[in-house]
């Protein structure tokens, strides 16, 4: 295994763990008339970097790379859990555990000579819930990357997942959306460091508009999207 290579294999935005399924909130902001161009699209995802995904989901890799090395299982599973019950909508909660689940399980099939059986026996007893951002951080653990790698690579999926829905709902071209990818990219340096100097006990999220469109999401007279 080449670790730089696996880890381009599980940020491919065609991995097959449901991601596509999930706009998680933004199909309500462009259904409500908040999100009509590009730019306030990139408001939006910059905002979501800054303010959720680095402090919130990033936290669970953080404690990842704390946890599993001296097997403080207990303390990793409740920053977890801490993270999950934060996410005020139960359409987003199932989403990010279904994509974790198909994560884990992927992964477990296509590198079964690393060692998942932490996560799947967790799983399995109701002790984790092997959300997207713990099942990302173990493989990348595993995989031997660092930390910081670790937690620029699911920005980067968390930004790829908002630009490809937004492309399915909203008028704007696929080199246009490359061109978002490219700029909000340059952003997750600077996401990854704001992480790094929190603890994982100090995760928040705040962003109150996203988790209303998410809420609001599940009431849609028409979805094309499970969140």
């Amino acid at each position: 295994m080449i670790p730089w290579l696996a880890m381009q294999q599980l940020l491919d935005s065609a991995l097959p763990i449901g991601g596509f399924s999930h706009s998680f909130g933004l199909e309500t902001l462009v259904q409500e008339g908040r999100m009509e161009t590009t730019a306030k699209l990139y408001d939006y995802a910059s905002a979501m970097l800054m303010q959720s995904w680095a402090t919130s989901d990033a936290m669970v890799i953080r404690a990842v790379y704390r946890d599993v090395p001296v097997g403080d299982w207990k303390a990793l599973w409740a920053v977890e859990r801490f993270v999950h019950v934060q996410r005020v909508s139960a359409e987003t909660r199932s989403g990010v555990e279904k994509m974790g689940r198909r994560l884990l399980q992927l992964a477990v099939s296509i590198h079964p000579q690393l060692h998942w059986s932490p996560l799947t026996q967790g799983l399995r007893s109701g002790e984790c819930l092997a959300t997207h951002p713990l099942v990302h951080g173990y493989a990348c653990l595993q995989f031997g990357l660092s930390e910081e790698q670790a937690i620029q690579g699911y920005l980067y999926t968390c930004i790829v997942t908002c630009v490809n829905s937004a492309l399915r709902l909203m008028s704007m071209g696929q080199t246009e959306g490359q061109a978002l990818i490219a700029s909000l990219s340059k952003l997750t340096a600077e996401a990854a460091a704001l992480s790094l100097r929190m603890e994982p006990e100090e995760a928040y999220a705040n962003m109150p508009m996203a988790e209303l469109g998410m809420i609001r999401h599940e009431r849609l007279y028409s979805r094309l999207f499970m969140s």
